[in-house]
C-alpha cells in the first residue's frame, strides 16, 4: 500500500511543503484508494473527484509559485454528508433529501477551503445523524475496515470508515451523544468531540441543537489536532459559539505528557457491563499512565447513570423540534396523497412517511410526545434537571482530578444487523459518550488496543474550554501505547486497513 495513503496528515503537510510530493499525487492516490475499496466499505455517499483535484493542482501551483500555504494545504479531507457544501450533494443519510444541493457552505466548510484542502467527498451516516451504527442510512449501511461483517459505529460511521480504511487522512464528524467518539473507537481511529462551541455549528444539519458539535476524525492525536485548529474559533453566525480561543492545540499533542497530571477513572463507566477485553485495554491504559508519572484517582458521578435516560428525552424533543421543517412544502421531498383532498396536513403526512425512515420516525415520535402538553415538565423539565446534576458531577471530579479517563464504548464492534430489532441494545452503545454532550465538555478517543481482534477506544475527558489538556493527556497515552506495540494500532491489523 502507498505511502501516500497510510502516511499522517502532518506527515503529508511535511511532504507537500518540501514538494517531496504533489497534492495532486497525494489526493488521486486517496481517489484511486476509494475506488479500490470503497465499494466493500460503502463509506463515501459522494465522491468529489474533479473539485479535489482542481484544488490540489491550484495548491501546487501556488507553492511552485512560492505563496505561503496553511500547514494542510493539499491535504485531502472528507466530509460527513451532515454539513452543508456548495457544490455536493448534502443528503443527511436521508431520502428526505435526496439530491439537495445547498447553496450555502457550512463555516466549517469555509474554513477547510480557505486552508486549501481538497474535499474527497461526502460520507455515510445513520439518517439524521440518529444512530450508533451507520445501518440506519437510507443509502445503505457502512461496513468497518476490520471486519466487512460489523458496524462502523454511529452516526458517523462513514468518516471513521474512511479514515481506518485509509481512504481518507482527515474526515469531519458531527458529535451529538458520541458519534464521532464511537465510530472512531470500534474503527482504531481518533475522534474528537471538542468544547460546546468551540467549533462552529452553522451549516451543520440540527440534531439537538443543545447537544450537537463538528469535530475532527484522524488517525494521530496531532492530526486531529492540526485539523481542529483550522475549524475552530469564534463564528459570529452561531449565537453558541465561544468568543475566546481554546489555546494552542498543535502544541499540546507534540509534547503530550501526564507527568505530575492527575487523571480520575470514572467509577461508573466501567466495570459490569463492558466487554471483558475492553475493561482489560483499559486497565492496562492506566498502568501505563500510571508508570510515565500521573497520578491515578477514583471519582464517582453517580447521576451519569441517570444520563442515557435523560440524554434520549433532550435529544429526541429537539429532533423533533428541529425535523419539523421537512413537511413537503417549503424544501426537501414532496409525495402527494394518493387520494383526495389535497390538504397541507395530508401533503405533509404523505412527505414525511416516505422521506423518513423507521428510526427518525421512532424518535421524533417520542420527542413529540416528551413536548406534549401535561408531559413536559414530567419529561423533557425532569431530564433537564438531570443534566444539570450531571454537570455538577463533572464540576465535582474535575475539583479532584485534571482529565477523566473511561472506556469510549462498551464494546467492541457488534455484526451488522445483530441490534437492529432492539433500539435500547443499540443505544446503550452510548453510555460512556453522552455525559460529555449534556456538559459541553471536550473528549477524545484514541485506540487503546484489540479485544477479540478488533479495536477498543480510551477516552479523556476535560474541563470545557480546556481542549488543550485533552490533547495533551491523549497524545501522551497515544505515545506510551505506540511504544508498547511497535507502531500505530492499524498497522497491526490482519490485512492493512481491513482489505486488500
Amino acid at each position: 500500500m502507498s505511502e501516500l495513503i497510510t502516511s499522517s496528515a502532518a506527515v503529508l503537510a511535511e511532504k507537500l511543503a518540501s514538494r517531496e510530493v504533489s497534492a495532486v499525487e497525494v489526493t488521486q492516490a486517496h481517489l484511486d484508494r476509494i475506488a479500490a475499496v470503497d465499494g466493500d466499505i460503502h463509506a463515501f455517499l459522494h465522491v468529489n473527484t474533479d473539485e479535489a483535484l482542481e484544488v490540489a493542482s491550484g495548491v501546487d501551483k501556488a507553492r511552485a509559485a512560492g505563496e505561503e500555504l496553511h500547514a494542510l494545504a493539499g491535504v485531502p479531507i472528507a466530509i460527513k454528508d451532515l454539513i452543508v457544501t456548495v457544490g455536493q450533494p448534502t443528503t443527511a443519510g436521508s431520502k428526505m433529501l435526496e439530491g439537495w444541493m445547498s447553496p450555502y457552505d457550512a463555516t466549517v466548510i469555509s474554513r477547510i477551503r480557505a486552508a486549501r484542502m481538497p474535499m474527497l467527498g461526502k460520507t455515510n451516516l445513520d439518517e439524521f445523524a440518529m444512530g450508533s451504527s451507520t445501518e440506519h442510512s437510507a443509502y445503505g449501511p457502512t461496513r468497518n475496515p476490520w471486519d466487512l461483517d460489523r458496524i462502523p459505529g454511529g452516526s458517523g460511521g462513514g468518516s471513521a470508515a474512511a479514515v481506518a480504511a485509509f481512504e481518507a487522512p482527515l474526515a469531519l464528524g458531527t458529535d451529538t451523544g458520541g458519534s464521532i467518539r464511537q465510530p472512531a473507537s470500534v474503527t482504531g481511529s481518533v475522534g474528537v468531540k471538542p468544547t460546546y462551541g468551540g467549533v462552529s455549528r452553522y451549516g451543520a444539519i440540527a440534531m439537538a441543537s443543545s447537544l450537537d458539535q463538528i469535530g475532527p476524525v484522524s488517525r494521530t492525536v496531532l492530526d486531529a489536532a492540526m485539523l481542529q485548529e483550522v475549524i475552530g474559533g469564534h463564528d459570529p453566525r452561531d449565537s453558541t459559539s465561544l468568543t475566546d480561543p481554546v489555546g494552542n492545540l498543535v502544541e499540546a499533542a507534540r509534547n503530550g505528557s501526564v507527568a505530575g497530571m492527575r487523571i480520575g477513572v470514572i467509577k461508573e463507566l466501567q466495570g459490569e457491563g463492558y466487554q471483558p477485553g475492553v475493561q482489560a485495554r483499559f486497565d492496562e491504559s492506566l498502568e501505563l499512565l500510571k508508570d510515565a508519572g500521573a497520578e491515578i484517582v477514583e471519582v464517582s458521578c453517580p447521576n451519569f447513570k441517570y444520563a442515557l435516560g435523560a440524554y434520549y428525552l433532550i435529544m429526541p424533543s429537539e429532533a423533533s423540534s428541529n425535523l419539523a421543517k421537512y413537511d413537503g412544502v417549503r424544501y426537501g421531498m414532496r409525495r402527494l396523497p394518493q387520494d383526495p383532498p389535497l390538504t397541507i396536513e395530508r401533503v405533509m403526512g404523505a412527505t414525511r412517511a416516505a422521506g423518513f425512515g423507521d428510526e427518525v420516525k421512532r424518535r421524533i415520535i417520542l420527542g413529540t410526545y416528551a413536548l406534549s402538553a401535561g408531559y413536559y415538565d414530567a419529561y423533557y423539565g425532569s431530564a433537564q434537571k438531570v443534566r444539570t446534576l450531571i454537570q455538577r458531577d463533572f464540576n465535582a471530579a474535575f475539583a479532584q482530578a485534571d482529565v477523566l479517563i473511561s472506556p469510549t464504548s462498551p464494546n467492541t464492534a457488534f455484526k451488522l444487523g445483530e441490534k437492529l430489532d432492539d433500539p435500547l441494545a443499540m443505544y446503550l452503545n452510548d453510555v460512556a459518550t453522552i455525559p460529555a454532550n449534556m456538559a459541553g465538555v471536550p473528549g477524545i478517543s484514541i485506540p487503546g488496543g484489540l479485544a477479540d481482534g478488533l479495536p477498543v477506544g480510551i477516552q479523556f475527558l476535560a474541563p470545557a474550554r480546556e481542549d488543550v489538556r485533552l490533547y495533551r493527556a491523549g497524545a501522551a497515552l497515544e505515545g506510551l501505547l505506540e511504544q508498547k506495540w511497535g507502531g500505530p494500532l492499524l498497522a497491526s491489523a490482519p490485512v492493512l486497513g481491513g482489505v486488500k
